[in-house]
């Protein structure tokens, strides 16, 4: 019987060799769900839902609806006791793949390839990114900075661009911004996101604070640029769930 543990790392060599250079990120919360696995190519995200021998389906309805809002297209990986019923299971645009045990090694087959998820947001994916992320993007589509505006506020904005009529110039197409949120994500550095998003936090709110005159609302945002540090401490530790880019 092959577990989770087991099918993992076969796992992420079966997708190198399939998709070429991709990047792993294990373990990503979607939602009210947590994606097993979370792949990103040149053009497009993937997640990843594995269901071993030992796993049953009683969460995989749920799970389905939380992969639909965030990736482009998506997996069902299954062990052999799955293999007869799983297509029973998920959308016909959802791919499957098998996994059995052969000679001891886990062996996968693509049954059946995943078409474009028709449920997902652009908006969610944009939630993917981090602040400072966003921040490039907002400068590769020449768009303001809005330094003292937070991560929502910069996602409707840049959705804003998308929203314009056919031909009026300026309009974003969805398809070049997912293309940039795959290249972001390629281009994060895990061993350097703490400081990164420290750094980030530190110059936007210290502008703000040498700017305010009220001592209470100094004060204020003293205590947020404190809590924006300790959580983007917390995000650095997290970092060996970013796989490395496999080319």
């Amino acid at each position: 019987m092959l577990r989770d543990a087991d099918i993992r790392e076969p796992l992420f060599e079966f997708l190198d060799e399939e998709y070429g250079k991709i990047r792993i990120i294990e373990e990503k919360t979607i939602g009210k769900s947590r994606a097993d696995v979370f792949m990103v190519t040149e053009n497009a995200l993937y997640g990843l839902e594995i269901k071993s021998d030992a796993d049953s389906y009683t969460r995989l309805a749920g799970q389905v609806k939380d992969y639909d809002k965030f990736y482009d297209y998506n997996y069902v990986v299954v062990g052999t006791s799955h293999a007869l019923h799983i297509e029973e299971h998920v959308p016909a645009y959802w791919g499957i793949i098998t996994v059995e045990e052969i000679d001891g090694t886990a062996d996968f087959y693509i049954l059946r390839r995943p078409t474009a998820n028709p449920k997902v947001s652009l908006k969610n994916k944009l939630r993917f990114l981090w602040r400072p992320e966003l921040a490039v993007m907002q400068i590769r589509n020449d768009m303001p900075k809005y330094k003292d505006k937070g991560k929502d506020f910069v996602i409707e904005k840049i959705l804003e661009r998308t929203e314009y009529p056919e031909g009026k110039k300026g309009r974003l197409e969805t398809d070049i911004l997912s293309r940039q949120i795959c290249e972001i994500l390629f281009e994060r550095d895990y061993n350097d996101v703490g400081a990164t998003l420290r750094e980030y936090y530190k110059g936007e709110l210290q502008k703000k604070i040498e700017a305010e005159s009220n001592p209470q609302k100094r004060l204020e945002l003293m205590l947020e640029q404190e809590k924006k540090r300790k959580s983007a401490r917390g995000i650095g530790f997290k970092k060996k769930r970013g796989r490395r880019k496999r080319r």
